[in-house]
């Protein structure tokens, strides 16, 4: 559209400002443009108007996208995919995550976008992530190694707190890395495993992502989803296949969320198939018919009470860590850390910490989410960024609840009546029993 018919078009929208096909004509010229401050503007009008919410949603993130703000992009994006899950709508999140540097969760929303929305795949964006299409012989799961591994770009530098934990980490990983005639010199070998336990949104996944960001390292994550597999046998080999993954290009972080979902107690499992995939997993761990040095492996649960206690003797998850809520200056570090790069207003993070106890990670992430909510509201209205006030953050302080107390109150009984090895002493001491 050439510019006197949109300077004649924007006359007739001040005769007629509710003329949404008006306004979605001129909407789309701006974008076409690119001038996409002006396309903003238009688009949140339609959508206080009501007008074809998810087409209009999709348009304004399209904006905050291409305007370099990924944060909102991201948000309005996952909003948009809670209503519409749509494949335009997965696929702009997936180029939003990768603009804002989580390379590894865009990889997995790319695949996820693959596998229900073939005909939406992006060359562009295929390249950006390194994903190669799997060559003829290859069986559709067998993807190149690329499409699993990560090489983080955050390390201890930014994980608020955690000091004891990040130490009992270098000295288990890092620290051999570094120093490997050192280690060679006692008999020890780089590598190993470190269990983490805690409540949930604690930072157990973050750290480990940090810790292959702090020696440079590749990271894979691994899922239930990736493993598990209905046909007899093929979740043992869905195993195999990540740790020899790694081994071909360690060092490598291996880390297994959720890890009592494959570890659980043996004797609790009636199945024979349950069984199998515990025993292909220490097998995996003990390294029986592959060399493990320089594969560190780590795992995380939220319940360490039902895994099986094989996984716990020395030579497989030998370190042990129990992972609490931040404390009170963790949780300034944490936030300090989440509103960087968000348009904000001299935060009191001190403040809004002292209000926040028992709270997670997650917790606080979602104290911000909401927070940021209420100004997106009034941004629509006003037209512009509104600064995130401490203000805002206390008011939305008030509608989380610490999601680590229920989690607390499970862990206090095995603590008390199943701690025979004194697993569990942390959860006393932290609860001061």
């Amino acid at each position: 559209m050439d510019q006197g018919t949109l300077n004649a078009l924007l006359q007739a929208l001040n005769y007629s400002p509710n003329n949404h096909v008006l306004r979605s004509q001129i909407a789309k010229a701006f974008f076409d443009k690119q001038n996409y401050e002006e396309a903003k503007t238009h688009y949140k009008e339609l959508l206080q108007q009501g007008i074809d919410l998810a087409e209009n949603k999709l348009q304004l993130t399209r904006c905050y996208y291409h305007n370099k703000e990924t944060g909102t992009a991201i948000f309005i994006c996952e909003e948009l995919l809670a209503e519409d899950p749509s494949g335009e709508a997965l696929l702009l999140y997936a180029q939003c995550l990768y603009e804002d540097g989580q390379t590894g969760e865009a990889i997995t929303q790319y695949q996820e976008l693959l596998m229900h929305y073939p005909d939406c795949a992006d060359q562009e964006l295929e390249k950006k992530l390194k994903i190669q299409a799997p060559v003829a012989e290859m069986s559709e799961i067998a993807l190149a190694d690329d499409v699993f591994l990560e090489k983080p770009d955050v390390n201890f530098t930014q994980v608020g707190g955690m000091e004891k934990i990040k130490e009992e980490i270098r000295l288990k990983i890092i620290h051999p890395l570094q120093f490997p005639d050192m280690y060679k010199a006692y008999g020890k070998k780089i590598g190993g495993g470190i269990l983490m336990y805690g409540p949930p949104g604690c930072g157990k996944t973050f750290i480990s992502k940090a810790t292959a960001g702090e020696i440079n390292s590749k990271f894979l994550s691994i899922g239930l989803n990736e493993i598990l597999d209905m046909w007899l046998g093929n979740s043992e080999k869905n195993l195999n296949q990540k740790f020899e993954i790694a081994r071909r290009n360690t060092p490598c972080v291996l880390f297994f969320d959720e890890i009592d979902a494959l570890g659980s107690k043996r004797s609790d499992l009636r199945q024979s198939a349950g069984r199998n995939i515990i025993n292909q997993f220490l097998k995996e761990l003990d390294g029986i018919e592959s060399q493990n040095e320089g594969l560190l492996i780590l795992g995380a649960t939220n319940t360490p009470w039902h895994m099986d206690n094989a996984f716990l003797r020395p030579g497989r998850f030998d370190r042990i860590i129990f992972v609490p809520p931040p404390d009170e200056e963790a949780r300034v570090q944490i936030l300090n850390l989440l509103l960087q790069e968000k348009p904000t207003d001299n935060i009191d993070a001190h403040k809004i910490a002292a209000k926040t106890k028992d709270f997670s990670g997650a917790d606080l992430q979602a104290v911000i989410d909401i927070a940021i909510e209420g100004k997106l509201q009034a941004s629509f209205k006003s037209g512009k960024i509104e600064l995130l006030t401490t203000k805002d953050l206390l008011n939305a302080v008030k509608r989380v609840h610490p999601s680590t107390k229920e989690w607390f109150n499970t862990a206090k009984n095995y603590a008390l009546y199943s701690n025979t090895s004194g697993l569990y002493d942390d959860i006393l001491t932290y609860l001061k029993l």
